[in-house]
């Protein structure tokens, strides 16, 4: 059974850093694209990373360039999402999302096949 268990989450302050993990089990994920999307209360969910398999490639979604910071374990079947420097707006339910297709549409929510729970971020100001 394919599973994707975020952690990490919790209550952060503004200016602050928290880092969420994602570990993947069921089968291997070292080839996959592996991305991080957040869904704030009445919004729809949106983009915030994504990390080729290698690590090679990364992309991120411009509300959080230069705070946070995608990485991978391939040993550990494990992604992280570094975020510093948190705003209140970041403020949501972040999820990670999984995928064996290419490097394409990365920060379309359509094109992950697994997903986790999500973990609860919450930013005071």
């Amino acid at each position: 059974q394919v599973q994707l268990v975020e952690s990490g989450g919790g209550l952060g302050q503004a200016g602050g850093s928290l880092r969420l993990s994602c570990a993947a089990s069921g089968r291997t994920f070292s080839n996959d694209r592996m991305g991080w999307f957040r869904q704030a209360p009445g919004k729809d969910r949106e983009f915030v990373a994504a990390i080729s398999g290698t690590g090679g490639n990364t992309y991120y979604a411009d509300s959080v360039k230069g705070r946070f910071t995608i990485s991978r374990d391939n040993a550990k079947n494990t992604v992280y999402l570094q975020m510093n420097s948190l705003k209140p707006e970041d403020t949501a339910v972040y999820y990670c999302a999984a995928d064996p297709r290419l490097w394409i549409g990365v920060r379309e929510a359509r094109t992950y096949d697994y997903w986790g729970q999500g973990t609860q971020v919450t930013v005071s100001s």
